[in-house]
């Protein structure tokens, strides 16, 4: 058998908080609440000091190209100068305020060419933080407003056409480039979320295979404690017409009466707890016991399944009959499974065991040879069976061997 059936779902975000920005941390684990804003994490930090290192970079060589120009006069310098140590000096606020900052940013980029860094950083935050439409219109607006600084103050080492299309094409790379960063974080909250949705799925899908297999089995166990109380009911109405039966009569029938309330009561230990959805609509079907295994098995091998039985139990009619239901249950699903998930196979069943050591239900088989496609719904089956056996007061253990291939182990008690 292959191992999606004991594949698990992958669970919620477990990473390290500090290589990821505060915000996406904080969306990847939103039952941890922490109030105020995000605290910036180790990232953060060296991000936003790459970006005020990377503003001043460019504000200092904007800064020299202005110092060599002889056409800007020196108060205009030392004011583009000014404004631009406090543009950059602002690239700190960018994450509080992303929107506001590209917008300040706009007439800042008109009087001062010293603050281009940290408007192209300011850029970068907006596509990053927020939505296309903030995109659209701020950064629209810069690039329209390019020629025109561009013609107010031209650049002294290149050509009025080659400094906008340098300018501009460098814009939308930086805004292209917040874009893309964008999406990537919501590509992440996207899988995060869908690992969710698929945990919770799986988890109420157990819960409800969990819940047939306790109806299966309290509709099993109405059929035999019905049969079981039936029959206590016919010989106590037969004691209390016959007063006067025979000494021996009387002693047989109260010996029936006193073991099918035995009976009925392990019976009725079985099936507390268990609840039960609607009547059953089969009433009176016989039940498969340990002793109907070798008929399973029979059905199986006309079906075309190479099937190995090696059946230990001398007496199977000396089985509790709840407990060789059981064991027929998990037998019959273990061949089905291996018929899924590992066709062409040869299947061992093996069943041992004594009155006192209880009773061992072993279904094996070896890989299948090449691919088998993967089944909807895998793994229902055994989270029944475990269910069923936990029931009975036993355990049952299933997964792939070390060698290959694939085990369903369970023992069962046999008093």
């Amino acid at each position: 058998m292959t191992d999606d059936r004991t594949a698990q779902v992958p669970t919620a975000f477990a990473g390290r908080r500090w290589l990821l920005p505060s915000a996406v941390a904080d969306e990847l684990d939103p039952d941890v609440e922490r109030p105020g804003r995000p605290r910036r994490t180790a990232r953060d930090w060296v991000v936003d000091t790459s970006c005020f290192l990377l503003a001043v970079i460019i504000g200092l060589a904007a800064a020299q190209t202005l110092n060599n120009d002889t056409a800007t006069p020196h108060p205009l310098a030392v004011v583009d100068q000014l404004v631009g140590v406090l543009a950059c000096f602002s690239v700190w606020l960018r994450r509080r305020w992303p929107v506001g900052l590209a917008i300040a940013m706009i007439p800042v980029g008109l009087v001062s060419t010293t603050a281009g860094g940290a408007g192209l950083v300011a850029l970068f935050t907006l596509a990053v933080h927020r939505p296309f439409r903030y995109v659209a219109w701020i950064g629209g607006i810069q690039l329209a407003l390019t020629p025109i600084f561009f013609w107010l103050r031209p650049d002294p080492d290149l050509p009025y056409a080659g400094a906008v299309a340098f300018t501009e094409l460098f814009t939308l790379t930086v805004i292209g480039w917040g874009m893309f960063v964008r999406s990537k974080r919501q590509l992440m909250l996207s899988l995060r979320d869908r690992a969710r949705r698929a945990e919770t799925e799986a988890e109420l899908r157990a819960e409800q295979a969990q819940r047939l297999a306790r109806e299966a089995i309290a509709r099993e166990m109405h059929d035999v404690l019905a049969h079981r109380l039936t029959l206590l009911s016919v010989h106590a109405g037969a004691l209390e017409f016959r007063p006067d039966a025979p000494r021996e009569e009387v002693a047989r029938a109260a010996g029936v009466i006193r073991e099918s309330a035995h009976e009925a009561l392990q019976d009725l230990r079985e099936i507390i707890g268990v609840l039960r959805a609607g009547e059953p609509d089969d009433t009176g079907r016989p039940q498969p016991t340990l002793g109907a295994l070798d008929a399973l098995v029979t059905e199986s091998r006309e079906a075309g399944m190479k099937v190995t039985l090696v059946n230990r139990v001398t007496d199977p009619a000396a089985v509790p009959a709840s407990v060789g239901r059981t064991a027929y249950r998990i037998a019959q699903e273990g061949l089905t499974n291996a018929r899924k998930h590992a066709p062409g196979t040869e299947v061992t069943v093996t069943v041992s065991g004594t009155p006192g050591d209880g009773l061992v239900v072993a279904v094996h088989n070896p890989p299948p040879e090449g691919a088998v496609p993967h089944v909807p719904g895998s793994g229902q089956g055994l989270i029944g069976l475990t269910e069923r056996a936990t029931l009975a007061g036993g355990r049952l253990d299933h997964g792939p061997e070390t060698g290959g291939g694939f085990r369903v182990r369970a023992w069962l008690p046999w008093g």
